[in-house]
């Protein structure tokens, strides 16, 4: 048996929807943040419980914006975790700042008891990074951030209506950022992203941010980018968003039937599972032992299981001006050799998922 890991070809194997609502913009002629970037923005806002979503052109720009709109340039600093995407970095790197680690714990989101002794008078925000499609413990990072006077700028690019203690992500900090690649759970035929954020003002600037920098037609405000949501892939993304609720719905429940499937195999670990946390599952992780022998033998047996992340982020040789060396973050570095992650998309198949099961025990030899 095959198991595949990305879903688009079934994703969008009936696309007439869309294809019909295209033709219509294509006779309009209302490409650029035209009026279907406008319905859905507000409808994406509704959705996650924000006054305003922004759309993007990346989920790099996404979190590139926020601390663009909060004055961070050059000389400043950034904290964020050891373990993520290096969009998380990059964005950070693009407006001049230095990114400044913490090490994460098992739930792949950073360790908060870290998180006030690397502040300094340099430190000028901090970006939690909701990874895996969980969610960082918020409440103690808002209170060191109050504390220190300092913005939270949240990087939901991986758990769309994730939540903790009942609230959603992108509702803790001044703006979050999520993105809409082709393998997020809402995806628009390309690289785009979206901010939310309850402020008026960070909305104001958000927006002319990304086009230039304008006020209007002919008045410019600030130098900005040439990042805006393309009116086509709104149209995509409405399509997309009216299924989000039961996206996010079925990828639960493929987790949890994983996590039954796993649960007294002990050559693997599942990472925690917080009861006030509504974890969205983009990605499914296991700890195994051996992990690089299951991985091969998973990919030779036709299923397509991945690494997220084989090696750490601040080992990487574009980050070495950052001055961290091997063994700074010992949970990261422990994550990059044991972690391994199956398919848990909605389409998958409990078929499918009892294959990758029983795959997952024949390398160890278990019943």
């Amino acid at each position: 048996m095959k198991v595949r890991y990305s879903p688009l070809a079934q994703q969008f194997a009936a696309p007439d929807a869309i294809f019909d609502e295209l033709r219509r913009l294509v006779a309009s002629g209302d490409f650029t943040l035209g009026a279907p970037v406008g319905e859905f923005e507000r409808q994406f806002a509704a959705m996650v419980g924000v006054k305003h979503a922004i759309g993007v052109g990346s989920g790099t720009d996404s979190l590139k914006l926020p601390l663009k709109a909060l004055g961070l340039g050059p000389g400043d600093e950034v904290i964020t975790c050891a373990n993520t995407f290096i969009a998380t970095v990059g964005a950070i790197n693009e407006v001049g700042a230095r990114t400044v680690f913490i090490d994460c714990d098992d739930t792949q989101c950073l360790d908060v008891s870290q998180l006030e002794q690397v502040i300094t008078p340099r430190t000028k925000a901090i970006m939690p990074v909701h990874l895996t499609g969980g969610v960082v413990d918020m409440r103690p990072v808002m209170e060191i951030a109050r504390k220190h006077r300092l913005p939270v700028v949240e990087d939901g690019c991986q758990s769309l209506l994730a939540e903790r203690d009942g609230r959603r992500v992108g509702s803790w900090g001044i703006a979050t950022g999520f993105s809409m690649h082709p393998l997020k759970i809402i995806n628009v035929w390309g690289d785009a992203g979206v901010v939310v954020t309850d402020d008026d003002e960070m909305a104001r600037k958000l927006r002319m941010l990304r086009n230039h920098g304008l006020r209007n037609r002919d008045e410019i405000e600030m130098l900005g980018y040439n990042t805006r949501l393309d009116s086509v892939q709104a149209v995509v993304g409405k399509w997309i968003l009216a299924q989000t609720h039961d996206i996010v719905t079925r990828r639960i429940a493929n987790a949890a039937y994983y996590d039954a499937g796993f649960s007294r195999l002990k050559q693997v670990r599942i990472p925690p599972r917080g009861d006030n946390v509504r974890h969205v599952f983009l990605l499914y992780i296991l700890f195994a032992e051996r992990r690089d022998e299951l991985l091969k033998f998973c990919l030779e047996r036709g299923i397509e299981a991945k690494v997220h992340y084989p090696m750490p982020l601040y080992q990487q040789d574009g980050l070495k001006h950052l001055g961290y060396k091997a063994g700074d973050f010992p949970v990261s570095d422990r994550h990059a050799r044991e972690m391994i992650t199956f398919p848990v998309d909605q389409h998958l198949s409990r078929e499918e998922q009892d294959y990758v099961i029983a795959t997952v025990k024949e390398f160890y030899g278990a019943k």
